[in-house]
């Protein structure tokens, strides 16, 4: 049993994560961040849901680069394919699910 105040989870570097759960798996991890990711497709499906702070979300659909800003609660689902980068807007906690191993 675990309970994790995400609020006062830090890293020593952008995009440091705890990890949470491994169930069959599937990673649940909470990342920390300050700066963007990279540009990258899973290997298969991810979960993203913001906890804190905003993240510019930034994706291609059929070679077309869109973006939306997800706020607290919201929640970014990538499916097998969709090459995606997260841009925070200051600092962001951020709960991912994806397969164990991916980008």
């Amino acid at each position: 049993m675990k309970i994790i105040r995400s609020k006062s989870f830090t890293g020593e570097r952008a995009w440091s994560a705890l990890d949470i759960a491994n169930m069959n798996g599937i990673t649940t991890r909470l990342h920390w961040t300050d700066q963007p990711y990279k540009w990258h497709i899973n290997d298969g499906e991810e979960v993203f849901v913001v906890l804190d702070g905003q993240v510019r979300m930034l994706y291609r659909e059929e070679g077309v680069e869109r973006e939306a800003v997800l706020n607290v609660g919201d929640i970014f689902h990538a499916s097998v394919g969709t090459e995606h980068v997260a841009h925070p807007l200051g600092l962001a906690r951020v709960l991912v699910i994806e397969s164990e191993g991916s980008v």
